[in-house]
């Protein structure tokens, strides 16, 4: 799921610490088999580094191998992983480059990323074997055959005499394109038949890592909103995120909510920092701190300012090409800051144990994308400890959500063309047109509220149709300790923090909106020049009262939204006028 270091092998104490069970298993497995390769599949924070770690040090004490080689995905992790091997005894050196012909005497191996075996993959040869080396793949996808790094990887490392591959989730490729030293079996992908799916030796996954307390429960906060933009011919279109209608019309309402210029943005970060203060505080982490994944590095300094205006606090921002982003995550990780704003850096070594909040402000969704970055908040330090992921209630990201909860095989499809390039964004046309052309999409305005909590794949508004939950001050503590409240207290007390925070962000937008550039004045197309801003309460209110009416009656709310505009005839909410939603809000309290 994710490259990043596990934090287990990072302290001094990892070569006292007794393996998991996991573990011990996989060892185990391994040494009755010897296999030439072995790929172990293991949720984040299981302790997959571990695990390699004591492989190799068995290898190396038997004398079965004289070497170890780590392939990294990025240079950011060979010190980590360097630093975790001399805490259990064996000396890796991370600043081995190609200039350099032999391993330097006095170590037992070294570092290297999958980047610098394409450069010299003879050279890597070499010196794999010239004695029997153990090779570690670290998040082997990025091998992939057909791409530089896969062919490369293959002529450097084929006659090596052991390989060990590393990986977070399964992966698909296409039938002509193989992941050297990867065992595959035919699968179906996406309903056509002929594709390979990698089959691991030894799997670990979310569900038995739960079980075991090594890594946290974590809650998905889903927040809806209203979005409109303007598109290449000029029309103002207005959609709900989890009420739109057409895949496009739902992609473009998303890209419209992560627009830093709209409310999406500003509320769901208070949203985070408040549940952050409240496990500082209440839910026995001092430490805890919050991730935000940014789609590129426009949107990631927009939304550090942000966080700045709505917590009073700077946030640490943290570039992929930034080359002191080593050292800002290092400083992260171990200082007091409590928001941290990433892009692309969440999957290639961000590993900050503290982290137990992640806020989805990005484009990107496929399956490792995401389990990559959920898996950076759900490392267990103690069983009290929860994670949460707050996420735009779209389509795409709930599936995951829910099939990370019922604990479906996270499957990687094949990439496109490069390594770096297996991240799906959304297909939408650039913000800013190329020379020559027009505009063809524009964000207006997006606003916020909270949706429902994702439980074992039910989702949890906070509008229950039993009797009222009576929440005490002991359990305002709000998700504290995992148990301490049901799926339906949660949610109602997000439901009623984000009362709160909507009239607190919205009076720090309207105070701060000179940080942003102010979008063109365009003709209101509310009735009567009425406010975009009216409406957008008025919609609010509409859906706590669909909430409602769908919890008494026991129907669907889509169903409840259909009856509705029914009784009250005229276009959907998102883009109905003040008076057909003013009308449409009576109807439905007639229905309560």
């Amino acid at each position: 799921m994710g490259s990043a270091l596990r934090a287990e092998a990072l302290s001094p104490q990892t070569t006292s610490r007794p393996l998991r069970a996991w573990q011990q298993a996989a060892l185990a497995q391994y040494e009755e088999q010897s296999p030439k390769d072995f790929l172990v599949t293991a949720t984040p924070g299981a302790g997959k580094t571990t695990f390699a770690l004591s492989l190799a040090a068995r290898l190396l004490a038997r004398r079965e191998v004289a070497r170890v080689v780590v392939v990294a995905p990025t240079d950011h992790l060979r010190l980590q992983w360097a630093e975790a091997a001399d805490a259990m005894g064996i000396v890796l050196d991370p600043n081995l480059t190609n200039a350099v012909g032999p391993v330097r005497a006095g170590t037992q191996g070294y570092v290297t990323t999958y980047a610098q075996v394409a450069g010299k993959p003879m050279l890597h040869a070499a010196r794999s074997t010239a004695v029997k080396s153990l090779v570690i793949l670290d998040e082997v996808h990025h091998a992939g055959d057909g791409l530089s790094w896969g062919e490369a990887v293959e002529e450097a490392y084929g006659m090596a005499a052991r390989r060990l591959c590393l990986t977070g989730t399964p992966f698909r490729t296409k039938p002509d394109e193989r992941i050297p030293f990867v065992r595959y079996e035919e699968d179906t992908f996406e309903g056509e038949a002929g594709g390979l799916v990698s089959r691991a030796d030894y799997t670990y996954g979310y569900k038995e890592a739960l079980a075991d307390n090594v890594v946290r429960p974590v809650v998905f906060a889903a927040y809806t909103g209203t979005s409109r933009w303007r598109n290449s011919a000029g029309e103002v279109v207005a959609a709900s995120l989890s009420e739109a209608g057409t895949k496009s019309v739902e992609m473009q309402a998303w890209r419209t909510a992560l627009d830093p210029k709209g409310q999406w943005v500003p509320h769901v970060i208070a949203a985070m920092d408040d549940r952050i203060t409240h496990l500082r505080e209440e839910g026995g982490m001092p430490d805890a701190a919050g991730l935000i994944l940014a789609s590129d590095q426009d949107d990631a300094r927009a939304y550090a300012k942000i966080v700045r205006r709505v917590t009073g606090k700077a946030a640490e921002l943290i570039l992929s090409d930034d080359p002191k982003a080593s050292k800002k995550i290092e400083r992260f990780a171990t200082g007091s800051a409590r928001i941290a704003v990433c892009v692309r850096m969440i999957s290639e070594g961000v590993d900050v144990p503290r982290a137990a909040v992640l806020a989805w402000m990005t484009s990107y969704r496929t399956p490792l994308f995401f389990a990559q970055a959920v898996g950076r908040v759900v490392r267990s330090r103690a069983s009290h400890e929860s994670a949460t992921v707050f996420l735009p209630a779209v389509r795409p990201l709930l599936s995951l959500a829910a099939s990370m909860e019922e604990q479906r095989n996270h499957v990687m499809p094949p990439p496109k063309s490069q390594p770096d390039e297996e991240l799906e964004a959304l297909d939408l046309p650039p913000r800013e047109p190329r020379e020559g052309e027009m505009k063809q999409w524009e964000a207006l305005e997006a606003d916020a509220r909270f949706a429902h909590v994702l439980h074992s794949g039910t989702a949890h508004t906070g509008e229950g149709s039993g009797p009222t939950v009576v929440v005490g001050e002991e359990e305002e503590e709000f998700l504290g300790i995992p148990g301490l409240l049901t799926p339906a207290q949660t949610a109602e007390l997000l439901a009623k923090r984000d009362d709160e925070l909507r009239v607190r962000i919205a009076q720090s937008h309207r105070d701060h909106a000179e940080d942003f550039m102010v979008v063109e004045d365009h003709p209101d197309e509310d009735d009567a020049g009425r406010s975009w801003r009216d409406a957008a309460e008025l919609r609010r209110e509409i859906n706590r009262l669909v909430n409602r009416v769908a919890a008494r009656t026991s129907q669907p709310q889509a169903v409840v939204h259909t009856q509705l505009r029914q009784s009250v005839p005229g276009p959907p909410s998102a883009s109905a006028s003040v008076d057909v939603l003013r009308a449409r809000r009576e109807r439905l309290r007639t229905m309560l």
